[in-house]
């Protein structure tokens, strides 16, 4: 909670918003409170901000304000988010059995109500059935209709209640009544199948928006598990005690053992050891940390150990400044469901105002029976207005669309990515693990035409000294002659060089494995290895270097090696009209040759995680729609801030969980195909949409008896349903219409 001039700004869960427009009911109700300065509701995180006068009004009364309109609050900062993650959990579960339950009652009503309706008892066995659909798993729907009702407002609640609500009592009338209708000639019709249907497809709806909207937080929870929850603490007299990690100061000595995480921001003081930064540069090689050096929360040390001086601690750390930026990308966004939202805000009050100046014109320009036509043409426009093509339009394009990138490794997420991915012009690529493996390997091995020592002892002595050593080169190396069947030779006195390399004595002569650093002036190098040299230089490779102190007599390429396929992405997403950017913490030499091998031509390096967002932020502001793939735990503030975020699924669960399309096999040909299936979505779900409002035009009108007077015909509220069940289907057939297309 934070305080400026007398006001206090307090961050909230909010609980039982289930479309936009319950987003803007939750803010005008507390926007209209005495005491509150502004609210503004998040829809993707369901929080809502609200800026007030502490003296005025309190969070309690926040509460009060949304649990009359059908909404709630979660009041608890600490555990607030948990909490609602739980609840949701909790809403979903009964959600899914109210929607069987319900769909098992209903199948009998739809048989009865559609072949068997002249079956003794028909229409009682119905209102059993019928009853239970509407107002026990149903009941939600009447409930917020009611509570929005009550301080005038309206929303899809409204609608389904109102349109099933009518239709049940007015078939209830026509149970127990049915000589009010048979002393007027006219046959007293049910619509008990209509109702039913009309709960299940909505409820069916529902469930497929929730399922999608599910554990949008997982990737916040996973980032704030980076951190440990204890640390060991060094104090004045060196003595050590295990701490919780909230209890850092700034200033505190901290002891890091092999493997530990390292849990807050400092510099190192004493020790070194190689750290695991992939998390912060998303580069696979550990680096080097000695006294000086600065060390990041989150981060693995390897096999060394060292102590450091805490100098940022809580939400100043790089992992926390990580969280709140992905927290607040995450929020910014508005999914396409949006748009059926505002566009239902007017659909509901249009429907109703038609419903009801149907009944006046019946009721003033009627003939015989204006009463009872007047009311059946209220409840058949109602009953046809239900929202249910409406509602499915969107869910059951997304369901589909996800199902068929799953048949092609592309998991999509949710909505949000369906409408963006075909707009982007503009995308950003990170380099390890993305384009390239994310694996450093052994590309060559040069060896010296010296007569004195062969190669396979050349390649013993490599191997027996790298196999002790803890540089994580080491491990590539040691893989790749093991792989080779080398064996390692006889050495004694090992010796690490920091920094630089190890010694080794083998058959009583001194050898040195290292970087260029082992190297001397006064040292011959044989022609075919400073060739050599040079060209692994150029491919971006590191260099291995092993000499007897007079002559270098081997060299070795190691280099990530630039994934199958790359290439041909890049040709793809071109042809696509997209500009390519890559981006990289890596250093420019490395960055500017893998571009180069992959073809692209625009490429940023030694950027830190914040770099990357802002650059994608930067392109942003220049009106491009900004996709961007990456795999690391650094990548994650970068895509959640891109409109179109895509995560190799090999590489960090963080990533992943932030993306909105996860490519499973890691291979970037697979990113033109999601791209050209989001395009085909979105053209599917604007398809739904414009039928479910076709069908309204059309319908609504007939079925408020706009041909009466000209012909005679006023639409039965039986045929009504069945065609507000057809529309629905037809919303459902052109999705399955997705699975035909050819990725």
């Amino acid at each position: 909670m934070t305080t400026a001039n007398s006001l206090e700004t307090l961050s909230l869960p909010v609980l039982g918003m289930t479309c936009a427009g319950c987003a803007v009911s939750v803010q005008s109700m507390l926007a209209e409170q005495p005491g509150i300065s502004s609210a503004e509701v998040n829809y993707a995180t369901q929080e809502v901000t609200v800026a007030y006068n502490s003296e005025i009004i309190q969070p309690e009364q926040f509460k009060k304000v949304l649990q009359s309109v059908g909404y709630d609050l979660i009041l608890d900062q600490v555990s607030g988010k948990e909490k609602q993650q739980d609840i949701q959990r909790e809403q979903f579960q009964a959600l899914k059995k109210r929607t069987i339950y319900a769909a098992a009652l209903t199948f009998p009503v739809v048989v009865l109500g559609m072949f068997l309706m002249d079956m003794p008892n028909a229409n009682y066995i119905m209102l059993v059935f019928t009853a239970p659909v509407l107002f026990v798993f149903g009941r939600s729907f009447f409930i917020n209709a009611y509570k929005q009702a009550r301080h005038g407002k309206a929303n899809m609640d409204s609608l389904v209640a109102l349109s099933t609500g009518i239709a049940f009592l007015f078939s209830l009338f026509n149970t127990f009544y049915p000589e009010f209708w048979h002393s007027r000639g006219m046959h007293p019709h049910v619509y008990y199948e209509a109702a039913a249907v009309v709960i299940v497809f909505i409820m069916l709806g529902k469930l497929l928006e929730e399922n999608a909207k599910s554990n949008t937080s997982s990737a916040i929870k996973k980032l704030i598990g980076l951190q440990p929850q204890t640390v060991v603490l060094v104090d004045g007299n060196g003595q050590e005690q295990e701490i919780q990690v909230s209890a850092v100061k700034q200033g505190d000595i901290l002891r890091v053992k092999p493997g530990d995480k390292i849990p807050v921001d400092g510099k190192v003081s004493s020790g070194n050891s190689y750290v695991d930064e992939s998390m912060i540069s998303g580069e696979p090689l550990a680096v080097f940390k000695e006294e000086g050096k600065q060390v990041f929360a989150g981060t693995i040390n390897q096999k060394g150990s060292f102590q450091f001086v805490a100098e940022k601690v809580g939400a100043e750390t790089l992992l926390a400044q990580i969280i709140k930026m992905v927290q607040q990308a995450q929020g910014s966004k508005a999914p396409v469901q949006k748009l059926v939202d505002k566009i239902a805000g007017i659909f509901v009050p249009v429907v109703l105002l038609i419903a009801i100046c149907t009944l006046g014109a019946w009721l003033l320009f009627g003939g015989e029976y204006k009463l009872s036509q007047g009311l059946l043409a209220m409840v058949t426009v109602l009953v046809i207005a239900c929202p249910c093509a409406l509602g499915l339009a969107t869910p059951t394009a997304i369901m589909v669309g996800i199902g068929r990138g799953a048949e092609n490794g592309i998991l999509i997420k949710d909505a949000e990515a369906l409408e963006s991915g075909h707009k982007i012009d503009t995308l950003i690529l990170d380099k390890t693990g993305t384009i390239t493996l994310g694996k450093p390997l052994v590309t060559d091995v040069k060896i010296s035409d010296n007569q004195m020592v062969n190669s396979d002892t050349l390649l013993g002595i490599l191997l027996a000294a790298e196999q002790q050593s803890e540089h994580p080169l080491a491990t590539a190396i040691v893989t790749d002659l093991r792989n080779k069947k080398v064996v390692a030779a006889r050495v004694s006195d090992f010796k690490s060089i920091t920094g630089k390399g190890v010694e080794v004595i083998a058959d009583g002569l001194k050898y040195t494995v290292g970087s260029h650093k082992i190297l001397k002036p006064e040292m011959h190098i044989p022609e075919k290895l400073q060739t050599a040299v040079i060209n692994y230089q150029s491919e971006a490779a590191t260099v291995i270097y092993l000499h007897n102190g007079k002559e270098l007599l081997l060299v070795l390429a190691i280099a990530d090696q630039l994934k199958e396929g790359a290439a041909d992405a890049i040709t793809l997403l071109r042809k696509q009209g997209i500009e390519i950017h890559m981006l990289t913490g890596d250093n420019a030499f490395t960055a500017g040759a893998v571009a180069k091998m992959a073809g692209i031509t625009h490429f940023q390096a030694d950027l830190m995680p914040s770099d990357k967002a802002d650059f994608v932020r930067k392109l942003q502001k220049e009106g491009r729609i900004v996709g961007m793939a990456g795999d690391g735990i650094n990548d994650s503030e970068a895509l959640a801030q891109a409109d179109l975020s895509i995560a190799m699924a090999q590489g960090s669960a963080i990533a992943i969980d932030v993306a909105k399309l996860t490519i499973i096999s890691s291979d970037l040909r697979q990113i033109p195909k999601a791209l050209k299936l989001s395009g085909a979505t979105v053209r599917t779900i604007k398809q739904n949409l414009f039928w479910a409002f076709i069908y309204n035009l059309i319908g609504i009108p007939l079925a408020a008896g706009i041909l009466y007077p000209f012909n005679g015909f006023l639409l039965n509220p039986m045929i009504a349903g069945a065609a507000m069940a057809l529309s629905s289907v037809s919303v459902v057939v052109n999705s399955l219409r997705l699975k035909l297309i050819k990725l």
